[in-house]
């Protein structure tokens, strides 16, 4: 499912923060993500913290999914298993399809920097609406090896032999 244009598709990426201590001025890896984004050509469309809660985290990620001018959506924290660690049970019930791939690769190559501390991550990626939802853990060396070995590559409409960026598309508010 590759491109037949030459230029790479330009996405607008939303990025949540879920925690219960960071702000804007404390959020590392949101800031990081939103540079990242935007480094590689994307456009950050909005870039918001809620509270670690079921409720608040299926508010925000329903309404950005129903946004048409949306294609993606990048996560971080609430996928540990301490406290009140939620994103997997907020998110998880609204998708379409459950892209199982994601958290294999992410806890596969975690491991290679974590040992077997990488069992404890619950990241997950799937599909609402034609938007793509990548969750992360909450640090920023996750956000780093999640965009910088997995994501990147998937949101790049020119990489081969496939990507998300080509499969994103018009919401259908179903």
């Amino acid at each position: 499912m590759s491109n037949t244009n030459d230029e790479k598709k330009v996405l607008n990426v939303a990025v949540l923060t879920i925690s219960d201590t960071r702000n804007f001025n404390s959020d590392s890896s949101g800031a990081w993500l939103s540079e990242a984004i935007q480094k590689d050509g994307h456009t950050q469309h909005t870039r918001d913290i809620v509270q670690d809660d079921i409720y608040l985290i299926r508010s925000t990620i329903s309404k950005w999914i129903a946004d048409p001018s949306i294609q993606v959506v990048i996560t971080t924290g609430g996928t540990g298993f301490s406290g009140r660690d939620s994103t997997p049970e907020a998110i998880t019930p609204i998708l379409d399809k459950k892209i199982d791939g994601f958290g294999e690769l992410f806890r596969q190559l975690s491991y290679q920097e974590l040992g077997t501390s990488t069992i404890q991550s619950r990241a997950f990626a799937g599909l609402a609406n034609s938007t793509i939802i990548f969750c992360l853990p909450g640090s920023t060396g996750a956000c780093k090896t999640g965009w910088n070995k997995i994501i990147r590559e998937q949101l790049n409409s020119l990489f081969e032999p496939c990507n998300f960026a080509n499969i994103v598309g018009r919401k259908t508010h179903q």
